[in-house]
């Protein structure tokens, strides 16, 4: 079973380019996007399992010290794209 998702992430201002350089090194991260709006990246993540997937949000995003606030979606049926 795979599982992808997208993270909404609020940032700390000033810091977008650096946090999403960072995220970015990461294996679970699929595509990595800078925002302008409410929220200041968006992540497309593709794991394992949601054991998986909540790990890697807490322990890899929601712990870098410029991360705010994250809001995750997971994807539940997808109708176009790679699967």
């Amino acid at each position: 079973m795979v599982v992808k998702a997208y993270i909404l992430v609020t940032l700390t201002p000033g810091s977008e380019r650096k946090v999403c350089r960072k995220i970015a090194e990461n294996e679970e991260v699929v595509e990595v996007s800078e925002l302008y709006g409410e929220y200041d990246a968006l992540l497309q993540v593709r794991v394992s399992n949601l054991r998986e997937l909540d790990t890697f949000i807490t322990d890899k995003i929601r712990s870098l010290p410029d991360v705010y606030l994250t809001s995750t979606m997971i994807v539940a049926k997808q109708y176009k794209g790679d699967r």
